[in-house]
Formats: structure tokens, C-alpha cells, sequence
């Protein structure tokens, strides 16, 4: 089953943990100093704050799969959409290890795909990236340089 992901940037998190607290009715299921996440079952999301983004406001959008198949049928269906995929393989970002596949809409939105392979007690600053065979720097909350 995927999971809808939305991660915001934001300039005060203990305020915004504060909101989404009372918003969701539940505790992160992640809580760092720098980061909060929730993975809710209603609605089912998994939600992320952090002070880690460039300009505070929505950082990227994605789809949390649970497993390497399911990641693999996301970049098939990534391929019809004619935009560069940039992927990760066991990137380091979030508190978490992944395997990922980004791409930006025409709007100019970045979408991850990924399949989360464990958790880790460091945010990650990982530039492990390839758009094809050529390395993507990635920028803040490890979102590569898409354009």
C-alpha cells in the first residue's frame, strides 16, 4: 500500500509541532529537534516539518511505498511522464535510509517516490544522486537539483 508524503519547511517548528499536534490529535511518530514526522492511518499520510528547507513553506510532495517492486513500478510510471527522474539508492536523509526516484512537475514541484530501508539517528546530508549517469547535487532536505 503507498502512502501520500508531503514534507513543509518551516521557520519555527516547536509552533508548527504545536499545530499539527492539535491538527492530527497525535504525537510525531518522529520528534528531532530539527524535524517532526507523523505517519497517520487517518487520513493516511506521512507528514514531515523540519527547519531544513531553503524558504519555509511546502519542500516536496511524494508517494512512500513499502517495498523495492512497488518503487520500481513508480519510476516505470515516472518514465511516461517525460521528465528527468533523478535517482538515490540508499540515501541518507530524514532521519532514514531510502531508496528514491525524484522528479519535478511542470510547475516546477519536486515529487519523491521511496521505499524507506531503515531509520537513522542523523538527519543525512546525502548527494548520493544520478540523473542518468550524471551526478545531482542535492539541496535542501535532500531534494536534488531537479532543473
Amino acid at each position: 500500500m503507498k502512502r501520500f508524503h508531503v514534507h513543509v519547511a518551516v521557520d519555527d517548528l516547536e509552533k508548527s509541532v504545536h499545530f499539527y499536534k492539535a491538527l492530527f490529535g497525535v504525537e510525531p511518530t518522529v520528534s528531532k529537534d530539527d524535524y517532526a514526522k507523523w505517519m497517520l492511518d487517518d487520513p493516511r499520510v506521512s507528514f514531515a516539518v523540519s527547519r531544513r528547507g531553503d524558504t519555509p513553506g511546502v519542500n516536496h510532495l511524494g508517494i512512500q511505498v513499502e517495498s523495492d517492486e512497488e518503487l520500481h513500478e513508480m519510476r516505470e510510471k515516472l518514465a511516461h511522464a517525460d521528465r528527468p527522474v533523478v535517482e538515490q539508492e540508499e540515501a541518507s536523509c530524514c532521519y532514514a535510509e531510502s531508496n528514491k526516484h525524484w522528479v519535478q512537475d511542470p510547475q516546477g514541484i519536486a515529487w519523491e517516490t521511496f521505499h524507506t530501508l531503515s531509520s537513522i539517528p542523523v538527519f543525512g546530508e546525502d548527494t548520493r544522486t544520478s540523473l542518468g549517469r550524471i551526478p545531482v547535487k542535492a539541496v535542501s532536505c535532500c531534494v536534488p537539483k531537479l532543473d
